[in-house]
Parts: structure tokens; sequence; C-alpha cells
């Protein structure tokens, strides 16, 4: 599958460029939706409140929703597609055009990954979960998605006492840069979270993530790897998930402008999370909105041409409502930053000397009823 070219996301402008950029470039609202929280489960503190739902079901409320915008599926690898239903996922793919975007190796849930996954010391674990990221890679090629996520949930520690870190990391690294070089020419996109369910997470912000990015291309050595590589092209990339950035108090737009300065975003997870606090998967806009319209913002600069991927949990309304919700939240805050003044922007941002307040006035304003009075703005120096 031909790799999607993340390199113009590292392009550098100049200010006169920049403006030039953001009135001609719009991002392209590509939505994908995670099929597992289309039949939401309990949680640690209660049970489900719906019934469970087939792998069936959950493609048919998909295809209910391609008339909203809907146009790409993401799963786990082997718990939502798998050996058993392949042919079904790719039927569903011809029948509607929608596409399996990622395919991702289910390393968190089972027993057997109680002590980790691929950075696991239990050596049978280990090895369960190198090979499934193998077979997930492979599926990824079968699909020709755009890359395959690698959330390490269950990747981490709880009492840091004596815990022997740089063995952790490399056990991680190692395993995964084994599966890419078994399977090569496949992209991974690492997500990383502070926390939850260790109780610190083994690339636990976004600058670990671009670290690990780096540690497992430096261990690459299949020849068809080395030649992506050789190219300027990245095979280790990264998903950050909006409610992971915001629970490690990380700013949104930061994160973002970093990982594509060095052409790493590979993909982006959507949703809303107060700071701090448990993963909570909220619709997006309902908190915080101001950090996801400068998210949008930066993805905008840089030129970003990724899916938006929608990852909620939904459990006290219905999935079809969430994910039109999150849409037409997408859809209106990108509506409202492409209506702003980009050069304005950018001098008050480059010249914060003067103008002083504008920029807040003209957000103000943007996010403003039309039936609100507000006093015409100053003269711009």
């Amino acid at each position: 599958m031909p790799l999607v070219d993340l390199r113009p996301q590292a392009t550098q402008r100049s200010v006169e460029e920049l403006v030039d950029h953001l009135n001609s470039f719009s991002l392209d609202l590509n939505i994908s939706a995670g099929v597992w929280y289309f039949s939401p489960g309990g949680g640690r503190f209660h049970d489900r409140y719906v019934s469970p739902k087939s792998i069936e079901e959950r493609l048919d409320i998909a295809a209910s929703l391609q008339q909203y915008g809907l146009s790409a599926l993401e799963a786990h690898y082997p718990t939502e597609i798998g050996e058993d239903n392949l042919d079904l996922w790719k039927s569903f793919s011809k029948d509607t055009g929608m596409r399996v975007v990622t395919v991702i190796p289910n390393l968190f849930y089972d027993a057997e990954f109680e002590f980790g996954s691929l950075s696991s010391p239990v050596e049978s674990a280990r090895k369960l979960a190198i090979e499934r990221t193998k077979r997930t890679l492979e599926l990824n090629i079968e699909f020709a998605t755009d890359f395959a996520v690698v959330w390490p949930g269950i990747d981490g520690y709880e009492n840091p006492f004596g815990v022997h870190y740089a063995a952790m990391w490399d056990r991680f690294e190692d395993g995964l840069a084994e599966a890419l070089d078994a399977v090569p020419g496949v992209r991974v996109a690492i997500e990383p979270k502070p926390y939850e369910p260790r109780g610190v997470n083994i690339y636990h912000n976004t600058s670990d993530g671009l670290l690990m990015c780096r540690d497992v291309e430096d261990r690459l050595t299949n020849e068809a790897n080395e030649a992506i590589l050789n190219e300027g092209n990245a095979l280790v990339a990264i998903n950050p998930e909006v409610g992971h950035v915001l629970m490690g108090c990380e700013d949104l737009s930061y994160t973002f402008a970093r990982i594509l300065r060095e052409g790493r975003l590979a993909h982006t997870h959507w949703n809303s999370q107060p700071l701090g606090n448990y993963d909570q998967d909220m619709n997006l806009g309902v908190i915080a909105p101001e950090q996801a319209e400068a998210g949008l913002y930066v993805l905008k600069m840089f030129g970003s041409r990724g899916y938006f991927g929608i990852d909620i949990n939904p459990e006290r309304m219905p999935v079809p409502r969430a994910i039109i919700n999150n849409m037409d939240a997408l859809r209106s805050m990108n509506d409202r930053i492409n209506s702003l003044d980009h050069e304005k922007i950018l001098h008050c941002t480059e010249h914060p000397e003067r103008n002083r307040g504008y920029l807040e006035a003209m957000l103000i304003r943007s996010r403003a009823l039309p039936k609100t009075k507000l006093p015409e703005l100053p003269e711009f120096e």
C-alpha cells in the first residue's frame, strides 16, 4: 500500500507565505469513527447501559451515518476485525465505499498482557504482542489502510521504585521494530497517554511519543523500510488524541505543531476532556472548545490532510446522535476558523506590541451570535 506523504507537513513558511496559504487552504474534513464505541460497554463502577451489538449491527449503524459525512472506520484486531469476519468487512467496504482507515492491534485487554504487551518482562506475553502486531500490519496491507495505530495502554507501571526504565523502553521499541521489519512498508502511529489503565503509561506525553518514533526507526533494518526512511518519510508517526493530550495538561495546538513540524502527524482522535481527570471521551466541543479550535487552526496552518477520527464514549446517548454531533462540531469550528482574517491574526501574533487585545476581540466576535450587538473593532494598525 502506498504511504500517505506526510513530508509536506514540515514545510517552513514565511509570514507572507503563511498568509497566502491560510487564505487558499481549507481542511478537508474526512471523518472516521472507532467501531469499538458503537456498542458501549460498562465501566469500572457501572454496568453497561445498552445491549451489546454484533459487528454486523455496528456496520449497519456506520452505513446509516454515511449520509452525514462518515467516510471511514477504525477497528481493533482481533476483537472487532479478525479471521472470522474479514469477508464481512470487505463486503461492507465494497458495498458502501466506506474505508477501513486503520486496523489496530489490541495490546491492552487480554489477561496475558497484565504486565504489559510489547514491553512485558514476561516473554510469552511479549511474544504474543509481537506476533499480534505483525498480523495486524498484514491486515493493514490487505485493507489498504493509511496506518496502524499502536496504543500502549497496558504498558507502564504503578510503583516507580526500582523500575528498569531503559529495559522497558528497549523491549517495547525492539518488539515494534521487529514487527515493522517483518511486514515492511506499513506506517504505525503511536498514541501517547499519561495514565490509565496503567498508573503511568510507558509513553505518556507528546515528547515521549516523538522520541519513541525516532528510537524505533533507528532500529529498523529491513531494506524496504530503510529506503522509505532515506526518502525522508516517517514510518513511525503520532496519533494524538485530544483527551489524552489534555489529560496530561498539554496545550493542544502546541502539541499538534510539535508533531507536524517533524512530518509525523498520521491521524488525530477528537473528543472533549477536562484538564487532568480520568479519560472521559466526551463529545467534541462540550469542554474546552477553544482548545479544539486552536488545534484545528494549527492543522490549517501546517496544511494537514489526514482523517479526523471521532473517539468518544457515548454511554448516555445514542451512538448515531453522538457521532452526528461530533461531525457537526468539527464542521462549525472549521467554518469559524476559515472565516477569520488570517493576515490580522498573524500580524497580532508576530507584532504583539501592536493592537493589544485585538486578536481576542476577533475571536469573541467570531463566536458571537448574529443578533449579539457588539461595538465596532478599533482601527487596525
